[in-house]
């Protein structure tokens, strides 16, 4: 499940039920530019986006997932032309004779849709991402592929990982958007699932308006938080 044993995810401190919980801020809040830096709850960075494009920034299609550290673990490059806003996945750096291991695209390019990830070594396996990422509430699911038509179950579906509001658990409020929570359930790559939130950012941002079709809906904070308010 997931290229984990492959982009070796530096995220040590795990919840008891061995999911991850990190919280992610885009650095844009504090320093020019356009990226993200992920913390786990010990408040280490684990993950940093230092801007689109890393060293080129000349080229906003291509973006450098790297550790705390600076070595690049996944990249996300868009492929183009692509009527679906096709992306595909890199493990470590990208060179030109580099293979993608992962796509993402629209499940649709009629009317409103979600995302569909498809792994290249395994065709077998395959995630839909649901929700709005301009609220900050989307949930990845892992879904049944059936190998003798070639079609998905989404009745026969898992949550893998979830994007949800940060709540202050000072202030019992909401986060800005800015500032949110990247939820992993055990087994599902961390690293993975960051590289899906800056495809969803960068879709997000071309304001077609994917995945801002459910704007009116409930938004969930995170778990931990919001157990946290009701106690409050």
């Amino acid at each position: 499940m997931s290229p984990r044993a492959e982009s070796g995810s530096p995220v040590n401190h795990l919840e008891e039920d061995g999911s991850a919980h990190l919280t992610v801020f885009k650095t844009s809040l504090f320093f020019s530019g356009d990226g993200f830096a992920v913390f786990d709850p010990a408040g280490h960075l684990v993950f940093r986006v230092d801007s689109y494009g890393g060293p080129d920034t000349h080229d906003k299609d291509e973006l450098v997932l790297m550790d705390a550290v600076g070595h690049a673990v996944l990249t996300v490059r868009r492929k183009r032309p692509s009527l679906h806003q096709r992306w595909e996945g890199y493990l470590g750096e990208r060179h030109d004779d580099s293979k993608p291991i992962f796509s993402v695209k629209r499940s649709s390019i009629i009317g409103h849709s979600g995302l569909t990830v498809e792994m290249y070594n395994n065709p077998g396996e395959e995630y839909h991402i649901d929700g709005s990422f301009h609220q900050r509430s989307c949930t990845v699911y892992e879904v049944n592929v059936d190998h003798s038509n070639h079609r998905s179950n989404h009745d026969e579906k898992v949550v893998v990982a979830e994007i949800k509001r940060k709540v202050d658990p000072d202030a019992h409020v909401l986060l800005g958007k800015d500032v949110f929570m990247l939820c992993v359930k055990q087994g599902f790559d961390p690293a993975f699932a960051m590289a899906l939130v800056l495809v969803l950012d960068q879709i997000s941002g071309n304001g077609d308006g994917l995945f801002d079709y459910l704007a009116s809906a409930e938004v969930h904070p995170a778990d931990e938080d919001y157990e946290e308010h009701e106690k409050s």
